[in-house]
């Protein structure tokens, strides 16, 4: 599957805020205000409704690091949801496998998540899953292999059980359940998903 391969650092400029990009968010931090490229230090223009919507848009894409025809996609399958779809494009994000790894904590960033189920170390219901756009359903049990628990970055995310998973997720020594599906509540990231419903309908 397609992926951005480019230097992070430079969406999360670009954005102007921390998006959980890179492992070390205080590196990132010292040069947020500073917009990538070479008039980067230049005054930042006020953006029209459209390019906030635009910009709303694109951090979404790159916090979970998809593209945009997948992104329409989601968002196609959020409209036909009868709950408010910006609510529901979220959650079926979150419902993303190598996002729900992250969540668990077993990674510190999606980029790693993703390339952690790309390389086939994790199991849903027992059974062997490489694809990181796999959405997890209610009662799923996602479980890293044994040869994913050797990595020395896993085992030792797991041992600290450094990040506590969110309300709608379980886990116990490198076994995850999907206890309910995430609500618009459990999810940390500050996004205005209104904005990218309203870019999507114009």
């Amino acid at each position: 599957m397609a992926r951005y391969i480019g230097p992070r650092n430079k969406l999360a400029r670009k954005i102007g805020e921390e998006l959980g990009l890179k492992s070390n968010p205080l590196k990132v931090a010292r040069r947020l205000t500073i917009r990538p490229g070479q008039h980067g230090a230049k005054t930042r223009r006020k953006l029209s409704d459209f390019g906030v919507q635009l910009q709303e848009k694109q951090k979404v894409k790159f916090i979970y690091g998809i593209l945009e025809k997948y992104l329409r996609r989601v968002y196609a399958d959020a409209s036909k949801n009868p709950t408010a779809t910006g609510a529901a494009l979220l959650s079926l994000l979150e419902r993303r496998l190598d996002n729900v790894v992250y969540r668990l904590g077993w990674a510190n960033t999606r980029a790693a998540a993703r390339q952690l189920v790309s390389h086939g170390h994790l199991q849903v219901n027992g059974k062997k899953m490489d694809v990181p756009s796999y959405r997890v359903q209610v009662q799923d049990v996602i479980s890293l292999t044994n040869k994913g628990m050797k990595i020395p970055a896993v085992a030792e995310a797991v041992k600290a059980e450094a990040n506590a998973s969110p309300a709608w997720l379980s886990s116990k020594s490198g076994v995850g359940k999907v206890e309910r599906l995430p609500e618009r509540n459990d999810i940390a990231e500050t996004i205005e998903e209104q904005l990218i419903v309203e870019y999507y309908s114009r």
